[in-house]
């Protein structure tokens, strides 16, 4: 969450301003850096406002990944002591709205990788397709390439990105692109 009477009630010491200070800092110093995080949706007292303020800070950070649950009560917790009026369709559809956009903006960064040299990590066989390897990117996409080299495995490899799917990349090995 990223409202700060929110995050005060969660017991965290840091309102938005700092946690954008701080992403603003990294992104400086460090241009391509991958951004995931973990949103909560419902907690006690979170108002139309309060979701609001969480949408726009995912447009104004561009996270790669996120992970995203609906706030439960949990018996021996301070939040378990706090009134919880926000219905369960209500969070289920904030989170829903979360979910598509961070989705949209993850998809958005990985079409932008099409064309680029990106160094991957091999780390197997592709779970779909024959001749083919997989392995991750240093922001953690997956990318598939053809290749039955199973010595590339464990490795690090050039490949250039073709293509942008739904939850991968598809890639071309670079001639003599192991990487150090």
């Amino acid at each position: 969450h990223i409202n700060s009477r929110i995050l005060k009630a969660m017991n965290r010491h840091y309102d938005r301003s700092q946690a954008e200070d701080v992403i603003k800092k990294l992104r400086k110093q460090i241009p391509e850096l991958a951004m995931r995080t973990t949103f909560l949706t419902g907690f006690p007292g979170e108002t139309e406002k309060d979701f609001e303020a969480t949408m726009d800070l995912i447009e104004t950070i561009g996270f790669d990944q996120s992970f995203s649950f609906i706030y439960s009560s949990r018996p021996g917790t301070p939040a378990a002591q706090l009134a919880d009026d926000t219905p369960l369709e209500v969070k289920q559809e904030r989170l829903n709205l979360l979910q598509q956009r961070n989705e949209k903006i993850a998809a958005e960064i990985s079409r932008s990788m099409v064309g680029t040299r990106q160094r991957i990590l091999v780390e197997g066989m592709a779970r779909r397709g024959h001749h083919q390897l997989c392995g991750r990117t240093e922001n953690n996409r997956m990318v598939n390439f053809t290749s039955t080299d199973a010595n590339l495995i464990g490795s690090f490899i050039e490949v250039e990105v073709t293509e942008a799917l739904h939850f991968s990349l598809r890639g071309q090995l670079i001639d003599g692109a192991a990487a150090a």
